[in-house]
């Protein structure tokens, strides 16, 4: 998607597959529109409250996948056992967070799709708690962050904003989000990549070398 100038290409840097597990569920992929979650922390207490669980608040968005945004470096989980079999019952496709889970043996076994950057022993109380439901989050890999300000940022890895709505993609190669705007075009240049590559492997596999393959099957 950077040929389209989507943000980042819409890479959510540092978030992994943590249930199923990739070792044995490498097939699984996630897809739909994006339900949008920010939290912050528990200590702030001018941000706005939701009126009823920030799960439960999905009811009637089936078929959906929620982001959460928790605050940078963020050690508890967001996530645990019983949002994943509340997630299930409302029919989500899955959870991206921005922050870190536990309990995966509880999402494993469910068979629900859980990205995060991490995972935890500790819950969410008293640390974080959710403030504003589909709403535009950002989401940055804190590892590209300034740190004690040296330059330690990574210009080709902005942040990404998550709008309600977007459609998030997510396996175990990591989590993309398209704005719908750019899907048709993002389809074409996928299948237009996948049809080159294919090209390639073949030609890989009968012996050419990898700068000869991509000089005959690549195009701008």
């Amino acid at each position: 998607m950077l040929k389209l100038k989507v943000r980042g290409g819409g890479y959510l840097a540092g978030i992994e597959m943590y249930s199923p597990s990739y070792l044995c569920s490498p097939e699984v992929r996630v897809c739909g529109p994006a339900y949008t979650v920010k939290m912050v922390s528990q200590q702030d207490t001018c941000a706005p409250s939701p009126k009823e669980h920030f799960v439960d608040a999905a009811q009637a968005y089936p078929g959906h996948v929620m982001v959460v945004a928790a605050p940078s470096l963020t050690r508890s989980a967001v996530w645990g056992g019983l949002m994943t079999a509340r997630a299930q019952q409302l029919a989500l496709r899955g959870v991206v967070l921005d922050g870190r889970c536990r309990d995966l043996t509880e999402h494993r076994d469910a068979g629900f799709a859980v990205f995060a950057r991490g995972h935890s022993t500790q819950g969410q109380s008293p640390f974080t708690r959710p403030s504003e439901l589909q709403v535009p989050i950002e989401i940055r890999d804190p590892s590209t962050e300034a740190t004690d300000g040296d330059a330690v940022s990574n210009p080709k890895m902005p942040s990404v904003t998550v709008r309600p709505g977007d459609l998030v993609l997510a396996d175990i190669d990591g989590v993309v989000v398209v704005p719908p705007s750019v899907a048709e075009d993002v389809i074409r240049l996928a299948e237009k990549g996948r049809r080159e590559d294919e090209m390639c492997m073949r030609d890989i596999k009968a012996g050419m070398p990898v700068k000869q393959a991509f000089a005959k099957n690549r195009t701008k």
